[in-house]
C-alpha cells in the first residue's frame, strides 16, 4: 500500500534537488500542512497550518514555496476570479475535474468532467497543438443562501 505523504514527500524533495535548492525545516512544514487541508485551500489556511508543525515558517517562505509546490504538480492552483487564489493538492483522479463555485457562500466543488479532457485535446489536435492545460468552471448561485442568507451546505 503507498503512502501518500511519502511519496509527496519524495517527489518535492527530488524537484528541489533538481532546481538546486534544498528541503528545510519550513518546507517541510509546509508539505506536513497540505495534508490537514480541506478540499480547497487558501495560502492563509496553508500558512496557519505550517506554523502549527513549525512555528518558524514565514509568509514570506510560504509565497515562495506555493510556486515551487504548483510548478512540481504537488498543488494545483484554482483561480476563481476573485482576490484570494485557491488551491487544492492534485489527486491521481481517473477524470478530468472541473469546479462549481458558489457566489454566494465560496465553496468550491470538484466534480467529474471526462467529456472536458477529450473535448480539450480534440479541439487542440484538430489546430495542431498539444493541451498545455485547460480547467472549466461553473459560477452557480445557492438557493439556500438567497432565501435565507445562509448555506446549508456551508462547513
Amino acid at each position: 500500500m503507498s503512502n501518500p505523504y511519502q511519496e509527496t514527500w519524495s517527489r518535492f524533495s527530488e524537484f528541489l534537488s533538481e532546481k538546486g535548492l534544498r528541503m528545510t525545516d519550513q518546507r517541510k512544514g509546509i508539505v506536513g500542512a497540505l495534508f490537514s487541508q480541506d478540499a480547497h485551500f487558501t495560502a492563509d489556511d496553508l500558512l496557519k497550518d505550517a506554523q502549527k508543525l513549525d512555528e518558524t515558517v514565514s509568509r514570506a517562505t510560504l509565497y515562495r514555496s506555493l510556486p515551487l509546490l504548483v510548478e512540481s504538480g504537488i498543488i494545483r492552483m484554482v483561480d476563481v476570479g476573485q482576490d484570494n487564489k485557491f488551491y487544492a493538492l492534485n489527486s491521481q483522479s481517473e477524470n478530468f475535474k472541473a469546479q462549481v463555485i458558489c457566489s454566494d457562500c465560496n465553496r468550491i466543488e470538484d466534480i467529474d468532467a471526462p467529456f472536458m479532457e477529450w473535448y480539450g485535446k480534440s479541439v487542440s489536435e484538430k489546430l495542431g497543438l498539444k493541451v498545455k492545460d485547460q480547467r472549466l468552471q461553473v459560477q452557480a448561485e445557492c438557493p439556500d443562501f438567497r432565501k435565507s442568507g445562509k448555506c446549508s451546505k456551508e462547513s
